[in-house]
């Protein structure tokens, strides 16, 4: 394995097959075999954005937690491709970050979520964080379960979790604030999504949700002035 410099032009021509086939495990067998992710995360600095959505991509195959913060930069690049492919990557590799062990209760939490067995979630998520203290995206997925329980006060701490181990984990600010929405905490929710919107600019959702927020803010401060 090489640790010298990738050549962008070099590094697309020898990974389009594979994605054009979509045969990722090929692609990512390739990955390994040639390039560590430091090589690829120094392609997101390149001035071509069919690069910049490869190498994105790429990371989210074989990125680790080194990758984080460079892909994080990326939410913000003026190309659409670009920001949701470091997106994905992030994700990714925000779910398998934890033991081989705890990934495994991981994903089965994840699948009890898509069977809408949000308790049995709960219980997988539980079991990820008891096996790994540290596991980031065991606290957030345990809180989004809690939340889908309507047990606000539980998911706010999960998200409060993840942010104190991940501080770039806009999902989990996004996350705090919907629960602060439903406390009634309408300013703490306002400045959650304000901060999950600084770290991913394209949260469409967060954008309507800041606009409705700021009309409940004005709506309760004439009302006070009023009575005033």
């Amino acid at each position: 394995m090489s640790t010298e410099a990738i050549h962008p032009e070099q590094f697309v021509a020898a990974v389009t097959p594979l994605l054009e086939r979509q045969d990722f495990a090929g692609l990512l067998a390739l990955l390994k075999k040639h390039w560590k992710p430091a090589q690829i995360v120094a392609l997101l600095k390149t001035p071509y954005g069919d690069v910049r959505k490869v190498a994105a991509l790429a990371l989210g195959l074989v990125g680790g937690t080194c990758c984080l913060g460079p892909l994080t930069e990326q939410l913000k690049d003026s190309d659409p491709v670009v920001h949701e492919m470091a997106e994905h990557a992030l994700w990714s590799i925000w779910f398998r970050s934890g033991s081989d062990l705890a990934n495994c209760h991981l994903a089965k939490g994840a699948r009890a979520m898509d069977q809408h067995d949000y308790a049995l979630a709960v219980k997988h998520f539980s079991k990820a964080i008891e096996i790994e203290p540290k596991f980031a995206e065991a606290y957030n997925q345990r809180a989004i379960a809690y939340y889908l329980l309507e047990k606000y006060e539980e998911s706010t701490a999960d998200c409060r979790k993840t942010i104190d181990l991940l501080p770039c984990h806009f999902g989990a600010w996004a996350g705090l604030g919907h629960c602060h929405v439903h406390e009634g905490r309408v300013a703490e929710a306002l400045e959650c999504y304000r901060h999950a919107l600084s770290i991913n600019p394209h949260l469409e959702c967060l954008d309507e949700a800041c606009e409705e927020l700021k009309k409940q803010i004005a709506q309760s401060l004439r009302e006070d002035a009023a009575e005033g």
